[in-house]
């Protein structure tokens, strides 16, 4: 079933322990932040309240002990959007609490060829992302739970394929 922006922000008031993200796109410019990727890619300094609602909801998830993580698959050299995701955003999310990693697919086979974009909450409710061809969030489709075995089964094939983000970025990031 396919959900609008607010029912899905709304699974993040409801789930108990962890939240997943699968992040296969290189460039999200047009799902949200536009503004502040615009000052990145013009060299400006990262504005002081960036992804401060973000923040707050992270951190009130961490502080009751929730688990918030999430796997991009890149191949270098990565999109400017990328650089700005990672340097920016990562960055400053994971003061939150929040987990990343990576799969790099730069040199090898992408394990995940063809999956696309999901949320993974509490290994029951999978939510498909979908983007409209310029990369603009669309909405999202919340499957079946019978469905969301298949996607922890995902879940684990990202993660043993990742590495944690802080030692991919130490080697490959900017």
């Amino acid at each position: 079933m396919t959900i609008s922006s607010e029912k899905f922000a709304d699974l993040f008031k409801t789930f108990e322990h962890e939240a997943f993200r699968l992040e296969t796109l290189d460039d999200y410019s047009r799902s949200g932040n536009a503004d502040v990727y615009r000052q990145f890619t013009a060299g400006q300094p990262k504005p002081d309240d960036y992804n401060s609602r973000w923040l707050s909801e992270l951190r009130t998830h961490t502080e009751n002990g929730k688990r918030v993580y999430r796997v991009h698959i890149v191949t270098r050299p990565l999109t400017s959007y990328l650089q700005y995701e990672l340097g920016w955003g990562y960055q400053t999310n994971m003061a939150a609490g929040e987990e990343f990693f990576i799969l790099d697919v730069t040199n090898r086979p992408n394990p995940l060829s063809g999956i696309p974009d999901f949320w993974l909450f509490d290994s029951r409710i999978a939510a498909i992302m979908n983007y409209d061809g310029a990369g603009a969030f669309t909405g999202a489709n919340v499957l079946p739970e019978d469905r969301a075995r298949e996607f922890v089964d995902l879940r684990q094939t990202a993660l043993a394929e990742a590495e944690p983000f802080t030692s991919w970025w130490a080697e490959h990031g900017g």
